[in-house]
């Protein structure tokens, strides 16, 4: 099959002011993972913040699998157990273009993978996948992409694939220039640049930027050193000489890059230099020159063409004449499509018999990825919290994206008229949910299907769930749901499936629930000890409003109190009534007494009166008696 090739050049003429003078420093956060407090490293002794509160996972000792690893004792390592999407989600980072860099550790503990493999993703977007024998190369110890972090925030996930706890050293944001690496047509702010390789040609010393003294709008790039391209194939050349238009915007290039190279040999007159890269993915090269060959004075002394997977890419390429003097640094770029696994490039001389170069650059061109609306994802991470669902869900990151490894129960479309990413269907049947149903749930409004059936939800079932209008498949069975059905249930118009059976449900079915009957829809309400009111169920009592049961529980409250009440009076009445006749029953002898005495005193009395009465009758003649 033919290669298709896209081709873009870039000829940097342009003498720029450093950086410096322009602009203030740019932002630059490096975070040592696992630190408990922050260090500072040689040779630079760069700053690097402690990971607390960033991010879940276990802090650990750290072994460094390469020279080139930042000198940190600690990482973080993610446990399969916390789940397959571990992430770092840091804050007020500003609006602008970045570069990303994740270096890689080993734990040292012998319980655990000596090289553990997963995937790396920013801003949802995978950007890297380590793979067996990482932890041997140097240019493979770690992750870098060129990203435009627009919200405020750098998402950066680490995702499991079975082989290992993923293990983190460090990561660092560091800004560069809005239009660096601008590669023409296609590039935006929606492209993410990988870093494939970054070789510095004729030395063996690798480098950052830093090392180089570099601008630091450059990114602080590492530059892995190629000593050669073959046995036989080259020669190193360097030079001390002031290289011009080097650090110059938008790349910042450090002026030593430039000040070694490697020619072609008369044995061996075309370099060449081949890169493993990922089938069907469309690659920017950045090639790097500068005239430091003592023997090379003028123009065209050197020309040579480029050629890129055997086609050419540039043709009658003469430093000194493109770059308009010895000593002064040009950059060639080239966008390639490759459809194979290989990239070669050579150079192949047409005068002066040597072709030469400084240094390359290779870059994945990366589409970002659409992201999940913002309002459902804020609704998923309530439900995870409401829900307790358990960790081991991994619910970190972006439900939907990268699509390699979405959020294990829920199901993502992507809106093409929109470009963003929606849930149309959540599946956690029997996964020990204790929780409670949000009505957050209510937010994700495209959701087709709902299947929390065989958990231990408890509380109401949500009113806005009518409001989800998608719905088709609402499964709640057999949980500790309580109360009644919400009437607005009967609002969900696409509704073929309502499994509501095995709960603690009560009340009468809501009228419009119970006419979805009549279109058809499936529906499971046993075993619902206090439901009533349609076909299947226990026929309902009058039916009352939910004033009058409140009037009524009123009513029981007040005829309670009154009886008591009364219960309360009568109880102190009859204690007078039993402590007066108590009073009444000790003076009882007392009273008796004083009776006869009184008794005796009349009888007494009424003698005294009879002698009186008889001696009068004596005297006074005899008294007729009848």
């Amino acid at each position: 099959m033919m290669l298709r090739f896209i081709l873009a050049s870039l000829l940097i003429f342009s003498v720029g002011l450093p950086s410096s003078l322009a602009r203030p420093a740019p932002y630059a956060l490096r975070i040592s993972c696992g630190a408990r407090k922050n260090v500072r490293t040689p040779p630079t002794y760069a700053l690097w913040f402690k990971d607390i509160a960033y991010t879940g996972g276990i802090p650990a000792n750290a072994t460094t699998p390469s020279y080139i690893t930042p000198p940190l004792k600690t990482l973080r390592y993610f446990p399969i157990s916390e789940g397959p999407n571990n992430c770092y989600n840091i804050v007020r980072v500003p609006k602008g273009h970045y570069s990303v860099r994740i270096f890689f550790g080993l734990v040292t503990q012998p319980s655990l993978d000596k090289e553990p493999l997963f995937d790396i993703s920013i801003e949802g977007t995978q950007i890297s996948s380590l793979k067996s024998g990482w932890s041997s190369h140097d240019d493979q110890v770690f992750a870098e992409a060129l990203i435009f972090l627009l919200g405020g925030t750098a998402t950066i996930c680490f995702h499991s694939t079975g082989h290992g706890d993923p293990a983190i050293l460090s990561i660092e944001i560091l800004q560069v220039d809005d239009k660096a690496y601008n590669f023409g047509q296609g590039w935006d702010q929606g492209v993410i640049l990988r870093t494939a390789t970054r070789l510095t040609c004729g030395t063996g010393k690798p480098r950052f930027d830093e090392d180089y003294s570099g601008d630091h709008w450059g990114g602080d790039r590492f530059w892995n050193p190629m000593r050669s391209f073959g046995k036989g194939a080259d020669s190193p050349r360097s030079t001390e000489n002031t290289i011009k238009k080097a650090s110059v915007s938008p790349n910042f290039y450090p002026e030593a890059l430039y000040q070694s190279a490697l020619v072609s040999t008369d044995d061996q007159p075309d370099l060449t230099y081949s890169i493993d890269v990922e089938p069907n993915r469309k690659y920017s090269v950045w090639l790097h020159f500068a005239e430091i060959d003592a023997t090379i004075t003028a123009e065209g002394k050197r020309v040579f063409d480029v050629v890129i997977n055997g086609d050419t890419f540039f043709e009658d390429v003469d430093i000194i004449k493109m770059s308009g003097d010895r000593y002064a640094a040009l950059v060639l770029n080239a966008t390639v499509t490759v459809s194979g696994r290989t990239l070669t490039v050579v150079l192949q001389p047409k005068a002066g018999g040597h072709a030469i170069v400084n240094a390359i650059e290779v870059f994945e061109i990366i589409t970002a990825e659409f992201k999940t609306l913002q309002d459902e994802v804020s609704a998923l991470q309530k439900m995870k919290k409401a829900l307790g669902l358990p960790s081991r869900f991994g619910w970190n990151g972006d439900p939907c994206v990268p699509p390699q490894h979405p959020w294990s129960g829920a199901d993502c479309q992507l809106d093409k008229n929109t470009s963003r990413w929606f849930i149309d269907g959540l599946d956690l049947d029997n996964q020990g949910l204790k929780g409670f149903l949000p009505n957050d749930i209510s937010k994700l409004k495209h959701l087709q299907s709902i299947n929390l059936s065989e958990n231990n939800i408890r509380g109401g079932i949500p009113a806005s769930l009518g409001s989800v209008t998608s719905l088709e498949v609402l499964d709640l069975s057999y949980n500790s749901f309580n109360g009644s059905i919400p009437a607005t249930l009967g609002e969900l118009t696409s509704l073929r499936v309502l499994n509501l059976n095995g709960n603690s449900l009560s009340g009468k079915v809501p009228a419009a629930v119970g006419g979805m009957l009549l279109h058809r829809a499936s529906f499971n309400f046993t075993d619902n000890a206090g439901l009533c009111g349609i076909p299947g169920l226990p026929a309902c009592g009058p039916h009352l409003s939910s004033g009058a049961k409140i009037g009524i529980a009123f009513g029981v409250s007040l005829a309670f109190l009154l009886i008591v009440a009364c219960a309360m009076i009568w109880w102190k009445r009859r204690q007078n009534i039993l402590r007066a006749q108590q009073i009444a029953a000790r003076g009882a002898p007392y009273a008796k007494k004083r009776t006869h005495v009184s008794h005796d005193i009349q009888m007494s009395r009424h003698g005294h009166n009879n002698h009186g009465q008889a001696r009068t009758a004596v005297e006074n003649g005899p008294s007729l008696l009848s």
